[in-house]
């Protein structure tokens, strides 16, 4: 019954008294999840509302906005903008930084969000999810410098994401493991209903897309052929491949039954440093993905190491089952 199971503030409060989670981003986080039920009551009723095609605009990265990338990214704004201690806010949507406070000081935070990923599938009604990533800060930063917002992975104290589909979830980690919530309809309450989600350590399953073969690495490329030439090949056993086009969707089917996840850098995409994007995409989901026993690579190192070098800063991404991940990362030493 839905209500035996935790509800996301009873989950946080205990989070609070065991781990000392701060009040102020239990506070932040209900926010958070307040922003992602809108945003799904948004994506379900977008055909009626006639919001569902584009909005005839791009991002900072050239891509073509849709009306709902523009709504959702106004809901995690209102919504964070509602935490005193939040003094800077990073969006996929947005090129430059939305400065909430004048004099950020030690201990405020900044958040980091794609508010839509995937939002090329909602014209064929796949599910979509809004990614989110938050830093602490351990000195006073400069606001009329946006590059004073660029901080490692590891500097992250909670990071999450949502999926809008047959269930409206929400994955979080405050650092203390990961949780999984779904939203429950007749309360409209986050329940708990995966708590500690672990990765397996090895997997016969792997996310990419195969399209753009040719214009991979050697690595990827000796990875992939090797996972689809079956038992007969060096790897000894059969591999499925599974690909959504939407990262937030292969990664949360990774964290719930294992696998590894790639979007490497490539001949096609490596003048723009990869495809997806350092602080809002491969740093939450590494975070995530570490907590859960799994490990997060660009390859030739792990992602929360990387040091930021713009807002937008994009980064090879290796994710998922350590022995896979570990595995890819011997080939790129090869």
């Amino acid at each position: 019954m839905p209500h035996s199971r935790p509800t996301l503030r009873q989950f946080l409060l205990k989070e609070y008294r065991t781990h000392g989670t701060e009040k102020d981003l239990v506070f932040l986080l209900e926010d958070i999840a307040t922003a992602c039920r809108v945003i799904s009551s948004r994506i379900r009723n977008g055909s009626f509302a006639g919001n569902l095609g584009s909005a005839g605009s791009t991002n900072v990265q050239g891509e073509t906005q849709k009306q709902l990338d523009v709504i959702a990214n106004e809901e995690f704004e209102s919504h964070c903008r509602n935490c005193s201690r939040v003094a800077a806010l990073v969006s996929e949507e947005v090129d430059e930084v939305t400065w909430i406070k004048d004099k950020p000081a030690v201990g405020d935070y900044i958040v980091y969000f794609d508010p839509l990923d995937g939002s090329s599938n909602l014209d064929v009604n796949l599910s979509v999810g809004s990614i989110f990533s938050i830093v602490q800060l351990k000195e006073a930063i400069d606001p009329s410098d946006d590059r004073s917002v660029l901080l490692p992975g590891t500097e992250q104290i909670c990071a999450g994401y949502s999926i809008y589909g047959p269930a409206t979830s929400l994955v979080i980690t405050t650092g203390f493991g990961v949780h999984g919530f779904t939203n429950h309809l007749g309360t409209g309450e986050f329940r708990l209903v995966s708590p500690d989600m672990i990765i397996p350590e090895d997997t016969n399953e792997f996310a990419i897309n195969a399209s753009r073969h040719s214009f991979w690495d050697q690595p990827i490329q000796r990875y992939f052929d090797e996972c689809v030439s079956g038992p007969e090949g060096p790897r000894g056993k059969s591999f499925n491949m599974r690909w959504t086009a939407s990262m937030v969707l292969d990664i949360h089917r990774i964290l719930t039954r294992g696998g590894v996840f790639l979007y490497p850098v490539d001949s096609a995409n490596s003048a723009a440093g990869g495809k997806l994007r350092l602080l809002y995409e491969a740093n939450p989901m590494g975070y995530l993905m570490e907590q859960a026993g799994g490990l997060a690579s660009t390859g030739r190192g792990r992602i929360l190491d990387v040091v930021p070098t713009s807002s937008h800063q994009r980064v090879s991404v290796i994710l998922g089952s350590k022995n896979e991940v570990t595995r890819i990362e011997e080939y790129f030493r090869d």
